[in-house]
């Protein structure tokens, strides 16, 4: 086992809630479906949240929400994460239907994409901390377990994290996760670890650490260089779900293939086709990734109609994997 299992790896508590780990699968929107969730928790994630979900739009109750926010018994402790910017609509959000049977609610001020910053939502929420307390006291008059997945600021001449830690902790928030990045830097770009660090220490309740890890090597620096609670994965999550065996200390006794036969499995039961073909097709992309010949594979992939055809072509990506397996 590397650094972060040996130094690092240990049960967390949000709330009331225990988790046995603290290694977290971040809410992406378009890929954390309740396949992919369930695959994620049995592969070591302790936690792993929803697609991001439009609190005002649960009140429509169209069959792309019932889809996003699908969960039954085989999934548990289960975490939802919505996106808004008015307190009586998360309120309402968090007693519908739609969010009760989910255990911690996860409110989105972190999202940096333009369109929902334009809106008031994301990231744009760390501008308008009152506003932040009112949504976090407002979901907490549910009764659900609260966190909130925030940024580092807007921009580097403006980073809020401390003293935005301590406004969510004083209006109830039982976690806080943040991105090592500002909303500037989007995506890219080293995370600014020192900010987490002073964040954490200025508040009790637990604070996780996301932004730019891709290795065991990654998470253990980011441990290190913040004293975080533990971490979020959010892409390379996606991309080799493997890694949370690594960082959980669980020998994994499946491989690619067989991960990717299974979740079309797990799908079948669950989702018509074509959202079964959306979302393998996007999960085998991310799998077969840096694999030798892969490209030649990319057009064959996306234009198979049928789950028996999507099977045959994974079988033709993955066969070194599973010969060297055998």
């Amino acid at each position: 086992m590397g650094e972060f299992f040996n130094r690092y790896f240990k049960p967390l508590k949000i709330g009331n809630i225990a988790l046995s780990g603290n290694v977290l699968m971040a809410p992406l929107a378009g890929y954390t479906c309740f396949p992919f969730r369930l695959m994620a928790r049995r592969l070591g994630a302790s936690l792993a949240f929803t697609e991001m979900t439009s609190a005002d739009g649960l009140k429509y109750h169209d069959k792309a929400t019932r889809k996003l926010l699908f969960t039954n018994e085989l999934e548990s402790p289960k975490a939802v994460q919505l996106l808004g910017s008015e307190p009586n609509v998360f309120e309402h959000a968090c007693r519908s239907g739609f969010v009760e049977p989910f255990d911690i609610v996860d409110i989105n001020m972190g999202c940096p994409v333009p369109n929902v910053i334009k809106s008031g939502e994301g990231c744009a929420l760390m501008t308008d901390p009152n506003r932040a307390a009112r949504i976090i006291e407002a979901c907490k008059r549910s009764g659900k377990t609260v966190t909130v997945k925030c940024r580092l600021g807007m921009s580097e001449n403006n980073i809020a994290a401390t003293e935005f830690a301590k406004i969510c902790e004083n209006a109830g928030a039982d976690m806080i996760t943040i991105h090592g990045r500002t909303r500037n830097m989007m995506y890219d770009g080293e995370p600014l670890y020192e900010h987490i660090a002073e964040a954490k220490s200025a508040v009790s309740i637990p604070v996780i650490a996301n932004g730019g890890i891709s290795s065991e090597e990654n998470a253990a620096e980011m441990m290190r260089r913040t004293g975080a609670d533990g971490i979020m994965l959010a892409r390379y999550g996606f991309e080799n779900p493997l890694i949370f065996s690594e960082l959980s200390g669980i020998i994994p006794r499946q491989s690619k293939y067989e991960l990717l036969i299974e979740q079309i499995e797990i799908t079948q039961r669950y989702f018509d086709e074509l959202f079964l073909l959306t979302y393998i097709k996007k999960l085998t992309s991310y799998f077969m990734k840096k694999r030798p010949g892969a490209k030649r594979y990319q057009q064959a992939l996306y234009r198979c109609g049928s789950a028996g055809e999507l099977k045959r072509i994974i079988e033709k990506i993955f066969c070194q994997e599973r010969e060297v397996d055998q």
